[in-house]
């Protein structure tokens, strides 16, 4: 049994593996690194109630500070880690120190991806991840504001839906006709993707070549197309990367994230590693989602103690938009056919199996579609379109 525990990192995923280690009758020392200053706090609400102002900062902390103290954690705000020492039991803190630990849980997520054209760095061209990314780019949505979202993914869209609510002109680009059609189907992607321009959302299919500062504001100049995009602001929402430096600085497995097997483990014996910046061995994508960093972070609490990871079904995520909220179970990629059941719910079929399906407004049948996947269960695709109750088919 470890007698110290560092979890670098102060996300769900960190304070899940957290929770979880108290919950399965961990009592030894435990430790949260967080180079943020400040309790841990969720980050969907950024691209939504936060832009919007209507979520303080302690209407999105995870856990009270109480929490903190009656679960013994010690929680280390505004203190980052610099390498971690697993063979030696150890992290070397940035100022130089070194604090013991027997284990390292390493939950340090991921950093936006910039835009890789020139003037992609420029002060006014914001990213999207912390707390001090949506104050400061909250402070530009005013409205009239001339304001292009790059990436029309979920954040980008989140963030050109809540631009337009605040009354800002808002130009959305995309290299991708249909962006999510991998994710949701074609259909519900395209439904998705048609209500920006219903919103008054200029919606262009193009890819960025660069970025110009003139007279004040930024031009935004697009691949096949003469004419640029003026803009007061710039949203970049391309995605992020694992931030896998502390990893690859203790020789760890590193490909598309930290490699982890059952139990969150990595290459080394003494390192887990959970959330946005693991990757399942043998699963080609990470799962950057609010379920699966929870979900992470209970089955790193189990490989620490030696106890039986529970298995967890098919991974879920939502998005909210325009009022409406996506949900969606599994991959349509995974799937050989797609049928719809009307014109907000879709499944994805591998011969007679359901392996993904997604709904708008939909979550009550998205959990049911969420049981008929993780129980394998064999269905005639006439009983998912036939608007009968889809409970039926769990019989």
């Amino acid at each position: 049994m470890p007698r110290r525990i560092a979890v670098v990192g102060a996300g769900l995923a960190a304070v899940s593996t957290c929770d979880a280690l108290r919950a399965r009758g961990y009592d030894g020392e435990l430790v949260l690194y967080s180079a943020e200053h400040g309790l841990p706090y969720d980050r969907p609400p950024l691209s939504k109630d936060v832009l919007l102002g209507k979520a303080r900062r302690e209407d999105v902390s995870l856990r009270p500070e109480q929490w903190y103290e009656g679960q013994r954690i010690e929680l280390r705000d505004g203190t980052s880690v610099r390498t971690i020492r697993p063979g030696e039991g150890g992290v070397e803190l940035a100022d130089g120190s070194v604090a013991g630990a027997d284990r390292v849980v390493l939950a340090t997520g991921g950093t936006p991806r910039p835009l890789p054209v020139p003037g992609g760095d420029d002060p006014a061209v914001h990213l999207l991840r912390t707390w001090e990314d949506a104050e400061r780019l909250r402070e530009r949505l005013l409205p009239g504001a001339a304001v292009t979202v790059v990436g029309a993914g979920l954040i980008g869209a989140e963030t050109a839906a809540v631009a337009v609510a605040l009354g800002c002109r808002v130009t959305l680009v995309d290299p991708v006709a249909v962006p999510l059609a991998g994710v949701v189907g074609d259909h519900l992607a395209g439904v998705l993707h048609r209500r920006h321009a219903e919103e008054g959302i200029e919606v262009i299919t193009a890819g960025v070549e660069r970025i110009e500062r003139r007279a004040g504001q930024l031009v935004v100049r697009l691949a096949g197309r003469e004419e640029g995009v003026v803009a007061d602001t710039v949203v970049a929402g391309i995605g992020i990367r694992p931030a896998v430096e502390l990893a690859q600085g203790a020789g760890l497995h590193v490909d598309n994230g930290v490699v982890v097997r059952v139990g969150q483990r990595t290459s080394h014996p003494n390192v887990f590693a959970v959330g946005d910046v693991a990757r399942l061995d043998g699963h080609p994508v990470r799962h950057e989602h609010w379920e699966a960093a929870q979900r992470g972070g209970e089955a790193a609490a189990s490989g620490l103690l030696g106890l039986t990871v529970p298995e967890v079904g098919a991974p879920w995520f939502w998005s909210d938009r325009y009022g409406v909220r996506l949900e969606a179970v599994g991959s349509m990629a995974d799937a050989e056919r797609v049928v719809l059941r009307g014109e907000r719910m879709a499944f994805g079929l591998r011969g007679d199996r359901v392996v993904a399906a997604a709904g708008i407004d939909r979550g009550r049948d998205v959990k049911v579609a969420r049981r008929i996947i993780d129980r394998g269960i064999e269905v005639d695709a006439g009983r998912l379109v036939d608007g009968g109750d889809l409970r039926s088919v769990l019989r």
